[in-house]
């Protein structure tokens, strides 16, 4: 990772806490590194688990729970508007390949309504629970 994309996603990534005095655990790997692994992940699109120890980037584990946590503090969405604005800032940016898709969107003033399934049954099913007979006995009486 250059130099130069690193400093314009440090300053984006959430301040860790500080480490307990009394069961500090293991130090934490430095953000550049963690950030280098989940790239290697989503790169080579390799299971977490199976990230390469010999590579520097911790543990596949490590490199997704920083992924989830970016994630939630919102890491990745200013980090793309940051750099669209720069392409758009660039002249290099070509919206003539950008999609919207619509698909997941509720029609709020329109579209029809689902029409009901209708049953391929010709004649409705007789009630088996109860009997069409009188509640009295079914003996002839004599």
């Amino acid at each position: 990772m250059s130099d130069e994309l690193w400093a314009e996603i440090a300053p984006l990534l959430p301040p860790r806490s500080p480490r307990r005095r009394r069961y500090p655990g293991r130090k934490p790997l430095d953000d550049r590194k963690v950030l280098c692994g989940i790239l290697f992940v989503l790169y080579t699109a390799i299971p977490w688990e199976y990230l390469p120890q010999e590579l520097g980037f911790g543990s596949g584990m490590t490199c997704w729970r920083r992924l989830r946590d970016w994630n939630n503090a919102g890491v990745w969405q200013r980090l793309h508007e940051i750099l669209l604005a720069r392409l758009r800032g660039a002249g290099q940016l070509d919206m003539s390949r950008a999609v919207i898709d619509g698909s997941h969107i509720r029609a709020l003033k329109g579209g029809p309504k689902p029409v009901r399934a209708r049953s391929t049954a010709a004649v409705r099913a007789r009630n088996t629970t109860s009997s069409p007979t009188p509640a009295e006995s079914l003996s002839p009486s004599r």
